[in-house]
């Protein structure tokens, strides 16, 4: 078992726990999801996703030559008014899938040779995706996972994801909350958002160090 296996049965119980009262983001809304209950972002216990492939238009350091495997998930946490994917990230709630069926997809974007698996919209699925990524591990999974978030974070979920998690995409879409509510229904967005990504900016620098170390020791 390697370390970021290690790490994701520490991390699982805690994450897990988070759905019987929902506190996977700041909005709290403490509805169980365990029992398909829905909150504000309309999620229930089943991961929704509206469409997986490769993407050629992500940051080029992520689609390289073979692009990043991207995951679109239903739903979001947050609710912009100017949501370029208005009609899957609010509207649609179909296309519930598995853990299981979750991980096979995973494996299916390494295998078209995306360089990595890259989960836009995750905030409030974070639990079943860990989850499915442990399948994917044991099932052979290499490539690096990304968090691309809207930003409106839990700093005690990102807290789990340390070593889980490989490349942080975060949005810091506001400096005001009154901005920040008006056009994102997102209250205290600021404080919750830099504390947040704070946190996201310390694993980052965990990884650089580790990765430092190993190219040391290689010469």
């Amino acid at each position: 078992m390697n370390t970021k296996e290690n790490l994701i049965k520490k991390s699982l119980p805690r994450l897990k726990s988070l759905l019987e009262s929902c506190r996977l983001c700041p909005r709290n809304c403490s509805v169980n999801r365990l029992e398909n209950k829905k909150g504000f972002c309309n999620a229930g216990l089943k991961p929704a996703v509206y469409s997986y492939a490769p993407h050629h238009g992500e940051e080029p350091p992520l689609s390289g030559i073979r692009g990043s495997g991207t995951i679109f998930f239903t739903h979001c946490n947050m609710a912009c008014v100017y949501c370029q994917n208005y009609k899957f990230s609010q509207q649609i709630s179909e296309n519930e899938i598995t853990t299981d069926e979750l991980a096979n997809l995973m494996l299916s974007l390494e295998r078209l040779g995306c360089h990595n698996i890259n989960l836009v919209s995750p905030t409030h699925y974070i639990p079943q995706i860990v989850e499915a990524l442990s399948i994917a591990l044991e099932k052979g999974l290499k490539v690096p996972l990304v968090y691309n978030t809207g930003g409106y974070d839990s700093v005690e979920v990102i807290k789990l994801l340390d070593g889980i998690v490989d490349i942080y995409m975060p949005d810091m879409r506001y400096s005001d909350d009154a901005m920040a509510e008006k056009y994102s229904n997102a209250p205290n967005y600021v404080k919750h958002n830099r504390i947040s990504v704070l946190e996201m900016q310390r694993h980052a620098e965990i990884l650089i160090k580790i990765e430092r170390e190993l190219r040391y020791r290689a010469l």
